[in-house]
This record gives structure tokens, C-alpha cells and sequence, in this order.
């Protein structure tokens, strides 16, 4: 799955706004509870919406045996249906546009009647908890613009409607905004603005800009605060969200159940994690900090739920202070079982009491003594305590500790991964055979059949990401979904990129294989071959300490620069241990921002080089990769040496490769690669064969893999 290759924020130290009303900043409080969704039969709650019923404020949480909870299986899919809300789910298939005239002409209205006015309003994809996937109830960007991708940024003025997303999404975008209503502004294109820039260089002087201060960035609230002065224009903060009351079918909040992540899993408890943290605070000399990422305080506190589709989170926010730790979250998920775990020394608060505690911790701050907050964190946190002066952002503690996954992680991320591997197997057999026989099927009911091998496998908690299932033309479309009814049959004749992940209790995968299924054009094998050479580069590097994602990736696109060909995406990003498919702070790529953290041993990346023929075809190989130390003859510098141990387990189509391109030192990685390959996943697959029902989609697996790991180079 893929990261942009577009410029990133800037994030320069500016002089902090003025502050908000005292209860500017408090977000309505959660208005659903539902419990998390378990099901030993998972199949039966596809498409159901049972999890999102309201219940009594009053009912009791739902109270689980954690020893059950290991043994069922952890729903984590976004349904599609025809509702309302679905056309602007982030991910959701790009479908045909949405007439958003209406509700860009009632926001201006809201912008006119609001008080002081505003002359633009800035929308943004993220929420509270700066998620780049966040739920249904915050689509906000999504909602107003029909634009379902899952980056962009919308500035709705009093004459205009801009759009601004990155190469990844560029055909989607064309697809979904109604031109008459909305401009696309191509991130990273020459001479075209990036959101800030559009509004000192574009929207007229001495204006206001209005925004919702809990969904901006204090970093970038200043920068634009002080990019407008050289305008005279203002940045606004708006406590209630101007779309939030367009948005009248808006979904509520789920508030999901919890589980408890052992420490097998984990390979640390909760105690040891805050502790370290509180270490680290004491160093950087802060009294406390901030825990505002959702994927953040699911790690710190080993805890995982729900209410995000295929990302194992829950809402919430920490508080860690050097004597107290808080966690602000609906009480009603706080069962015996998370009590117990939890422990005496953790506080639970409501989640709605999150801003005004801060503004009493803030009150309660003798001279001098600071808060840490995180890059992400919002203006709305940095204002509740107090401002700049007393809550300065760095980059979060946690973010840095998470990243580094520990011998237990490791362990869990190779075993899924083979694991993952036999589905994939077993899922591209089945395929290849069907169509062979000439079934047709079509890309979503084969992201389906993807997903009900998965199902069959130990540990699946769900998919870790809206499956990309595309063929021919759709796959140039870098983050194309399916859509439920109307897909296009996969076309044998064609080149098919899939790019698929699962949620393991011991692991988070994500894999792109591009096939094809007949006789690839001699332009098809070429470009397919450039992208491997860069792949394989990226796997095979060896460097220094310190050395960032930024200058590891023109490893990646030299060959396809050799060309004249590129990609506009990363290389590269950082996995959680399931979390986030997604992670920072660390990746690949042309952005500034993989220039600021160093690959470090323990993280986890993909290797996901591509190339993608607009309106023809896509191709992308995509392994994921653990950071490890190499021995090396020498240690210059006795810095020590890095590379990568690849962990996705599943072939390369040799059919697709111009062997003739390669050297001999790429010809034997792929050897030494699907004899790798072939080994693990193979035996996994023989572990298959007892289970009742499957034992010819096992043995015609194990077939597909020993041709396709066999096959000469």
C-alpha cells in the first residue's frame, strides 16, 4: 500500500496563535457504543451493520472472556452497501461523481453568517487523532467534495473550490469532482500550489481563513499563520465544524469493545512502555506528554479495538505525567477484563473530559515546566495547555519507540507473513485456474475470494487495507477499489495488480503481485522488469547508520529512469505490529520528510517500487522488509551497517520478466528468493490439508507454487 511522493508540510517554528475560548477546543462527546465485532463464523457479518446499532448510555459494556476473545476473529472491514454515507468512505471504490453543489453553496452560507465571517474554510482528510484513515463520522473532506481518496485537502472560498491531492489519486480525483464545482490541483505538478500556499498566493489578500483548530496541525496552524501576515490575511479558528452542520446524514461515532494484546504478542507489557516513556520525558526535560494518534495509545497500553475499519484502534487520547497516567476514552469499553489490565496506576477519564483536563493540567504548570506534544498533535491541544510556550512540539516519543519492533514483534511479523503467503497462494491458484477455464470474474468478487483464504488462517483479525483487485486499465489507478456491483471482469489477456493486507494477532502484511494470466507484450515484460531491478536494488542495499529512506530510494528508480519512466508514490513506508498499515516515522521516498528519521534496525518497511501506463495498465511489486544489522568486511566510521531481511512470502511471475535485462546477481536473488518462498510457504500449505473443505485448493496451490518458484530465469 502506498505512501505520496508529494512535497511535504513544512514545519518551522512560528509564533503561536491566540488562544481559544476555553470551550473552543472540547469535541461533542461520543454519541454510540456498540461492542467490538467477534465472530467465530466472520463470513455471516460481511455488509451487516449490527456493530454500529446504538445502544442504552446506560447498558452495560459488553463483557467478554479475553481467553474467547483469542479464538475468535476480530472483524475489521469497512462493509460496502449503497448508503448515503458510502460514497465518501475512505478507500470505497472510485465510483462515478457526487453532486456536492449543494453543499459547497449552504458551507458558504455557513461561512458568511459565522462569526467573525470567513473568506475560505479549510477542509482536511484527517480527524482529531491526525489519522490518515480515519472513520465514516469524520469524512469530512470526503463528504463535501465526493472525492473518496485517502489524501487531500479541500479550500472551499467564496468563488472557487479546490481540491489538492497527490499523484496517487490523480485519475480518481478527475473521476469524482464535479467540474463545475471543484478544481484539481495536482500536488507536485509544476507551478501548482500546495494547500498553504494556496491561501497567500491565491485566495485574495487580507482575508479570513476559517478552520477547525482540532483538525490542523499546531506546527501548521503557525507556519500559515505566518505566511498570511505577509498578506494581511488571518487564520480563523472555528470551534464547531462548519461541514459537521451541512452534514446532516452525518454517521455517528462507533465506540467498539476492546481486547487485551498478550504479551507474547506484544513482548512487552504496558508498565515497561510508559516507563521508558516517562524516561524520556525526564531527559527532554518535559513533566509530561501527549499521546493524540490513536495507533500510539493502542501500543503504549498493549490494547487493540475497533472503531476504525482495518486498523486495530479505538478513540482515545493518553495523558502521561511523571505521577499519573490518564487515558480519556468511552468508559462503557472499560471492561473488568481492561480494568485488570490496566491496572491501579492508570486513570480513565471520559473522552469528552480530554480538553479540559489539559487546560487544568495547563493551570496547574509551575514556571517553566513544559508538556510534550507530538508533530501531529492539533492547535486544539497546544492552545488547551496553554500554548506554544508550555506545550512545544518535538517529534513523539512513542512514535520513535513503536517503530522499532522488538524480538517478540519480529517473530510475529515473519510467522504472518508465511502464513499470508499461503493464502496468497492459494487465492492466485484458484484464480489462474478459473480463468483458464474461462469463469469470469470480477475484481471485487476476487478481492473476495482473496479474503476468504485468509479467513481460513490462524491468528486473521481482518484485512489491513481496502483490497486493490484491478485489472488493465483500473490498475493505473494507483489506489483503485472495487466497487461492489459494476466491476469489470479480470481480463486474462491483460496485466491483474493486486495489492492486499491482513491483520494478524501477531502481525500487520501488506503485498502487491501483478500478473498476468496469457502472453505479456514485450512493453509490459520490460517496464515489469524495471520496477523488479528496483526492487531488488532497495532489497540488496546495504548502508550506513543513519542513512534516511530519501536517499535509499533512487535505488528504486534508476532503472526505471534509465527509461524515462517513474512513479508518483513512495517507495517505502513504515508497518505497525498489528496497527497501522501505515506507519511513520521513517519511509522511502522523494518527500523532504524521509530525510528527517534514519532507517533503523527494528523497523519495518515495504519495498513497493511501480510504474503505471495512464489508462492501460499498472504494475507494482510490493514486499515488506526488516530493518537488520549486516556484518560487513570493514566499519568505516564504526558507525555500523544496515539492510533489509525480506519477509513477504509469495513469487514473482517469471513469465512477466525480460530476462536478458538482468544480471546475474538479480537472477540469483530471484532463485535464492522463491526457493525461500517455495520452503516456507509450502510447508505451511501442507499444514492446510487437514482442514475439512479446502484439501483441493491446497493441493492445487502447492502445484502453482512449485511451477511458479521453479520456473527458469
Amino acid at each position: 500500500m502506498l505512501l505520496s511522493a508529494a512535497v511535504s508540510r513544512r514545519t518551522l517554528p512560528l509564533p503561536s496563535l491566540s488562544a481559544l475560548s476555553p470551550s473552543s477546543a472540547s469535541p461533542s462527546a461520543l454519541s454510540t457504543r456498540s461492542s467490538l465485532r467477534f465472530s467465530s463464523h466472520p463470513r455471516a457479518t460481511h455488509g451487516s451493520k449490527a456493530s454500529s446499532l446504538p445502544r442504552s448510555p446506560s447498558a452495560p459494556a459488553p463483557a467478554v472472556a479475553l481467553a474467547s476473545l483469542r479464538s475468535l476473529t476480530l472483524v475489521l472491514r469497512r462493509p460496502f452497501s449503497s448508503s448515503s454515507t458510502s460514497s465518501i468512505t475512505m478507500g470505497a471504490p472510485a465510483t462515478g461523481r457526487v453532486d456536492t453543489a449543494d453543499r459547497v453553496h449552504a458551507l458558504r452560507k455557513l461561512m458568511a453568517d459565522a462569526n467573525p465571517s470567513v473568506d475560505a474554510y479549510i477542509i482536511p482528510s484527517e480527524d482529531e487523532y491526525a489519522s490518515e484513515y480515519p472513520a465514516d463520522a469524520d469524512l469530512r473532506r470526503g463528504f463535501i467534495s465526493g472525492f473518496n481518496g485517502s489524501a487531500g485537502c479541500a479550500v472551499v472560498t467564496k468563488d472557487a473550490a479546490a481540491l489538492f491531492t497527490d499523484g496517487r489519486y490523480f485519475l480518481q480525483a478527475e473521476k469524482q469532482l464535479d467540474p463545475k464545482v471543484w478544481t484539481l490541483m495536482q500536488q507536485g505538478e509544476p507551478d501548482v500550489p500546495t494547500w498553504q500556499e494556496y491561501l497567500y498566493k491565491v485566495v485574495p489578500a487580507k482575508s479570513k481563513i476559517g478552520i477547525d483548530p482540532t483538525l490542523i496541525s499546531a506546527d501548521d496552524a503557525h507556519d500559515i499563520t505566518k505566511e498570511l501576515a505577509s498578506v494581511e490575511s488571518t487564520l480563523i479558528p472555528i470551534a464547531e465544524n462548519l461541514v459537521d452542520k451541512v452534514w446532516t446524514t452525518k454517521p455517528a461515532r462507533p465506540s467498539n469493545a476492546l481486547i487485551v494484546l498478550d504479551k507474547k504478542y506484544t513482548g512487552r507489557s504496558y508498565e515497561d512502555k510508559v516507563s521508558e516513556l516517562r524516561e524520556e520525558l525526564k531527559k527532554k526535560k518535559f513533566v509530561g506528554g501527549v499521546a493524540n494518534m490513536l495507533d500510539e495509545v493502542a501500543w503504549l497500553f498493549n490494547l487493540r479495538g475497533s472503531d476504525v475499519p482495518f486498523n486495530p484502534v479505538f478513540f482515545s487520547f493518553a495523558l502521561v505525567l511523571l505521577d499519573r497516567t490518564i487515558l480519556f476514552i468511552d468508559p462503557a469499553t472499560i471492561t473488568d477484563e481492561i480494568r485488570a489490565h490496566l491496572g491501579k496506576d492508570v486513570e480513565v477519564e471520559p473522552l469528552e473530559t480530554f480538553y479540559d483536563a489539559l487546560k487544568k493540567e495547563s493551570a496547574s504548570l509551575k514556571n517553566g515546566e513544559k508538556v510534550l506534544i507530538g508533530k501531529r498533535a492539533s492547535l486544539a491541544i497546544q492552545t488547551a495547555l496553554g500554548g506554544k510556550s508550555k506545550a512545544p512540539t518535538e517529534r513523539s516519543i512513542i512514535v520513535d519507540q513503536k517503530s522499532i519492533k522488538n524480538a517478540t514483534e519480529l517473530s510475529g511479523f515473519r510467522a504472518s507473513h508465511i502464513r499470508d503467503g499461503a493464502a496468497l497462494a492459494l487465492y492466485f491458484a484458484w484464480l489462474e485456474e478459473e480463468l483458464s477455464k474461462g469463469t469470469k470474474i470480477n475484481e471485487y468478487e476476487g478481492s473476495e475470494k482473496l479474503l476468504s483464504f485468509r479467513e481460513k488462517l490462524a491468528h486473521f483479525r481482518g484485512p489491513s487495507f481496502t483490497t486493490i483487485s484491478s485489472t488493465g486499465p483500473n490498475g493505473s489507478v494507483i489506489h483503485y477499489s472495487p466497487p461492489e456491483t459494476g466491476s469489470p471482469n479480470i481480463d486474462p489477456n491483460d496485466l491483474y495488480l493486486c495489492d492486499s493486507g491482513g491483520q494478524y494477532t501477531d502481525g500487520t502484511t501488506d503485498v502487491t503481485r501483478t500478473w498476468h494470466f496469457e502472453t505479456p507484450s514485450e512493453e509490459q515484460k520490460r517496464a515489469f522488469t524495471r520496477v523488479l531491478q528496483g526492487h531488488i536494488a532497495i532489497d540488496r542495499a546495504v548502508f550506513p547508520r543513519g542513512t534516511t529512506g530519501f536517499l535509499l530510494d533512487v535505488l528504486a528508480r534508476r532503472p526505471l529512469w534509465g527509461e524515462g519512466l517513474d512513479y508518483r508514490h513512495g517507495t517505502g513506508h513504515g508497518v505497525g505490529s498489528f496497527l497501522n498499515v501505515h506507519e511513520g516515522p521513517m519511509g522511502i521516498g522523494t518527500r523532504a520528510v524521509f530525510n528527517d528519521t534514519p532507517i533503523k534496525e527494528g523497523n519495518v518497511l515495504s519495498i513497493e517500487p511501480g510504474f503505471y501506463k495512464d489508462g492501460a495498465w499498472g504494475i507494482r511489486i510490493e514486499n515488506l522488509a526488516i530493518v537488520k544489522e549486516v556484518n560487513t568486511p570493514h566499519n568505516f566510521g564504526k558507525k555500523g551497517y544496515l539492510g533489509f531481511e525480506r519477509i513477504t512470502m509469495c513469487p514473482v511471475q517469471v513469465k512477466l520478466i525480460d530476462a536478458e535485462l538482468l544480471d546475474d546477481v538479480e537472477r540469483e536473488w530471484v532463485r535464492t528468493y522463491h526457493a525461500e518462498v517455495l520452503e516456507k510457504v509450502g510447508k505451511e500449505l501442507r499444514g492446510l490439508v487437514s482442514q475439512q473443505g479446502i484439501e483441493s485448493d491446497v493441493k492445487r496451490a502447492i502445484g502453482w507454487l512449485e511451477r511458479e518458484c521453479g520456473a527458469k530465469i
